[in-house]
């Protein structure tokens, strides 16, 4: 049967600006910070960045996944630990959890149902978007839109729910996306298009999701894995194209995936066409500045072009990734080349003739002043939606090393607000707690217990004078880094020593007790960094500027 189905969706875009004294958010001008209903508004391709690497293409072997939670989502971060249930357990699936200030704050919550609960769960890491769990199975995520007219609010699983349950019962990407189609398909997803990258020691999965339309609560989604040799990204835009279901090691989707969009008239097979997921999903180019960023940097070879009607769906790099490689593509701003927003602000050196950058300026300006300046000189300032963002919440790069047990050998490589200014801090599969300022959120107003808030009033003194402060923080963000991965070895060692030891009895700590050690010991002296350059940005700029 070929019908026009037919749906009205409040299209709801909320726009705010993080106005103060000391937090002005300079955040990209096109990137709106947003609550979830109004994911709608991400047709810009405004919100997070997820890359993928492949254990070939990295340089020891390692998977990686990764996401920035860019915009007005929670910042609490806590481990669910493993959780037992008896044979008539259920699990309770809700909206809003993205906008509490703590794990007890149930403010907001719309309880959308329930299922069954499994005899055991496993122990994750509870971001906005959870993240990994104690086996290694890892998720990065990015909200993709799509077409108005697949969203239904009946469905029961938001995305976030859905990669909650994923890391309580899987533990591999296969796995994982196989539970998540059956969900979805018995109890209806409710959320609007996202993509989630699911990866474990082995392989790294690209998983695009909608809703069905409002006369099927179910979804349309399809799979496509990251060759093993190849890098991926996802940037806020529907990118699976054409799909083969024949070959099931890459390809995977629901069943209704060719049926929904022919109903809806956005695919045609009887003219010939190649089904291509996006173009029937979406409708729009599959790739903007970020993709082509990422993609041009690893691969320069093939010469890639921003004028293409669609990018390759992933791409061989011209070298290995390392994963310091793709903590420097999380730092971008696209500084030193063609899409610098900076680069047409010189200002004449004191005295001297030679122009030079002026010390207000970064490539994190706020709209106003983007405004302003185009107002008195138009063109002047092109503005470009830079990878790193003020209005970044959270960002996680997730590595996975198979040749490791997974509670040392699955990292994240952690950080709160923009991950250009912020260091990151690594949390194992093996955690089982985090410092209580994790546990608080800093969207809702100002809390000097929060971590998040440590880590964001000293980023946002530093840009407000960048020139001054460049210097400042990369050194801090760079020494952070070599520590941790010069320690990293250290930390391998010592667990397998615990795990080998022929003599339990005699090791002091077990070994989620010896890495949660070492995973607040590293993230209090991030803190208390943190708190030295506040005090010192304020003493710098207490009498003005």
């Amino acid at each position: 049967m070929n019908f026009k189905r037919t749906f009205s969706v409040v299209k709801s875009v909320i726009i705010l600006a993080v106005l103060s004294v000391i937090l002005v958010s300079v955040a990209f001008p096109a990137d709106p910070i947003q609550k979830k209903p109004s994911k709608l508004a991400l047709e810009d391709g405004s919100g997070c960045t997820s890359i993928m690497v492949g254990r070939l293409a990295s340089t020891d072997g390692s998977v990686i996944t990764c996401h920035t939670c860019d915009g007005n989502y929670r910042q609490w971060v806590n481990i669910v630990p493993r959780r037992k249930n008896g044979p008539q357990a259920t699990t309770k699936l809700y909206e809003g959890k993205m906008h509490t200030e703590t794990p007890q704050d149930l403010r907001g919550l719309i309880l959308k149902g329930e299922i069954p609960d499994v005899p055991e769960t496993y122990a994750f890491l509870n971001t906005a978007y959870p993240a990994l769990n104690e086996h290694g199975l890892a998720i990065g995520e990015t909200t993709i839109g799509g077409r108005q007219e697949l969203y239904n609010p009946e469905g029961m699983f938001m995305i976030e729910e859905l990669e909650r349950i994923m890391l309580e019962r899987c533990k591999t990407a296969r796995e994982a996306i196989k539970l998540a189609g059956q969900l979805v398909k018995e109890y209806g997803y409710g959320d609007y298009g996202e993509c989630l990258t699911i990866a474990d020691s082995k392989e790294v999965w690209h998983f695009e999701i909608f809703g069905a339309g409002p006369l099927e609560k179910g979804a349309v989604w399809a799979a496509v894995r990251i060759p093993d040799d190849h890098v991926g990204i996802s940037a806020n835009i529907p990118r699976i194209s054409e799909i083969n279901l024949k070959d099931p090691d890459y390809y995977m989707a629901s069943d209704n995936v060719f049926k929904v969009a022919e109903e809806m008239g956005w695919w045609d097979p009887k003219k010939g066409e190649p089904f291509k997921f996006w173009k029937a999903y979406s409708g729009r180019r599959p790739f903007a500045i970020r993709e082509f960023f990422v993609f041009s940097q690893l691969a320069p070879s093939l010469k890639l072009s921003m004028e293409a009607e669609e990018l390759p769906f992933s791409i061989k790099p011209d070298k290995k990734v390392s994963v310091r490689d793709v903590l420097r593509l999380y730092r971008e701003t696209y500084a030193g080349t063609q899409f610098d927003m900076s680069k047409n602000l010189l200002v004449k050196k004191r005295n001297s003739d030679k122009l030079v950058p002026s010390p207000i300026v970064s490539n994190w300006m706020s709209r106003d002043f983007i405004n302003l300046i185009n107002t008195l000189k138009p063109g002047t300032i092109e503005p470009q939606r830079t990878i790193a963002i003020n209005a970044c919440a959270y960002a996680t790069v997730i590595q996975l090393r198979g040749w490791l047990p997974p509670a040392v050998g699955a990292v994240c490589w952690f950080a709160f607000d923009n991950p250009a200014l912020s260091a990151r801090i690594p949390i194992f599969a093996g955690v089982t707690g985090l410092p209580p300022s994790f546990a608080v959120c800093a969207q809702h107003r100002y809390r000097e217990d929060s971590a998040a808030w440590i880590i964001r009033r000293a980023n946002r003194l530093a840009v407000l004078r960048w020139g001054d402060n460049q210097k400042i923080m990369e050194e801090v963000v760079r020494n952070f880094e070599e520590k941790a991965m010069a320690e990293l070895p250290l930390v391998e060692k010592k667990v397998l020593e615990i795990m080998n030891s022929r003599n339990p009895e005699k090791e002091p700590l077990s070994v989620s007790q010896y890495l949660t050690m070492y995973t607040n010991d590293f993230a209090r002296a991030v803190l208390e960094k943190y708190r030295e350059l506040y005090e010192l940005f304020w003493t710098k700029y207490a009498r003005g500027f």
